[in-house]
């Protein structure tokens, strides 16, 4: 009998819980026979996320030294997670900022020896070959790409503008630069800390890229072979509903807002929508998408699309959070099963892709 697939995440928090969720739902559709999770702290506050996601399919693992805790609250958990991290197919470590490193070397380098991949977060420089579906996937191979990083949602929408306004007609001889602005929300809804009470600018770390935005997307285009010239800035403002993205990419060759807005329509990765603003977006989402979660990797507002002087194209763009990440954080693990059929098994989250918001 073949082993049986299973794809163990680690970590419950803003991706990770969503991702978790969405693997016990569509686990059969999408080839896997068993969902595990991991969750370090046994929490009263979480008792009932935990709960939901067993009741859902998904298996909790965690350390011995914490099962104790996790039966005071009466949660008994299915295995340790040296034990889930043995029996992984697919590993997608959803931990905070620089564990998911720290694990690779620690653990998984270690330890997983029976495990076809992994996967990190977009806050895991240097994790391994940077990934979103559809951007890079012709360039992953079997056997040598083992560890991948999923790259940062506004990461995502930065690179659904590049490829399909910038390199679609006439490829990288066409595009010239690209400047954004990543217009962040302050904390996640679920999130208690962390909040602005204004408008907050980030500094400009990275001399040649601005921010950590763009110098992921040339990291994640450069795997394709390309070196474009791509410059961020990023603020965070007081909200919680969404990041939107201010877009100026100069092209060489002349284009109309109907020749972009063709491109834009026929790609299932951008979603189109005249709501100007982002709480109307949001509630959209949380209406009809994946438990709130709108799988698009941008939503462009068509009333701000204009092209300035013929070949700069200029506006703003709402980034779907999580969704875009939680999407290729899926089609990576399903790439490691099923490289031939991986984009079919996608399908069953067909229903929370738009074309329009």
């Amino acid at each position: 009998m073949a082993p049986k697939k299973v794809v163990h995440i680690i970590g419950t928090g803003t991706i990770g819980e969503p991702l978790i969720g969405l693997f016990a739902d569509k686990k059969d559709l999408l080839g896997f026979d068993e969902v595990t999770f991991h969750k370090r702290t046994p929490l009263l506050t979480d008792r009932s996320k935990v709960v939901n996601l067993m009741r859902r399919g998904a298996r909790l693992a965690c350390d011995e030294s914490a099962r104790r805790g996790f039966r005071e609250i009466g949660i008994e958990p299915s295995c340790e997670h040296h034990e889930a991290l043995r029996q992984a197919t697919v590993i997608i470590d959803c931990t905070p900022s620089d564990v998911g490193l720290q694990n690779k070397k620690e653990i998984y380098e270690k330890h997983a020896h029976n495990t076809l991949g992994f996967i990190a977060q977009g806050s895991e420089f240097g994790f391994g070959k940077m990934y979103a579906r559809g951007i890079n996937d012709r360039t992953l191979k079997h056997g040598v790409d083992q560890y991948i990083q999923v790259v940062s949602c506004n990461t995502h929408n930065l690179a659904v503008l590049i490829d399909l306004i910038g390199l679609r007609d006439g490829g990288p001889g066409n595009f010239a630069e690209g400047r954004f602005t990543c217009i962040r929300r302050a904390n996640d809804i679920s999130q208690d800390g962390s909040f602005v009470p204004s408008p907050q600018v980030n500094r400009h770390k990275d001399e040649r890229f601005g921010t950590h935005h763009a110098r992921d997307a040339w990291h994640l285009f450069n795997t394709l072979g390309y070196d474009l010239n791509l410059f961020s800035s990023a603020l965070k403002v007081n909200s919680q509903y969404m990041h939107a993205i201010h877009f100026n990419i100069r092209l060489r060759k002349p284009t109309t807002v109907e020749a972009i807005l063709d491109q834009l329509k026929s790609d299932d990765r951008m979603a189109l929508t005249y709501k100007q603003s982002a709480n109307s977006v949001f509630s959209f989402g949380r209406d009809y998408g994946h438990y709130g979660r709108i799988l698009n990797q941008g939503v462009l507002v068509v009333p701000t699309l204009t092209v300035h002087k013929g070949t700069e194209v200029v506006g703003f763009c709402f980034t779907p959070q999580d969704g875009n990440a939680l999407i290729s954080s899926v089609a990576a693990a399903c790439w490691m099963v099923y490289p031939e059929s991986y984009e079919q098994k996608l399908n069953c989250l067909k229903d929370s892709i738009f074309d329009e918001v």
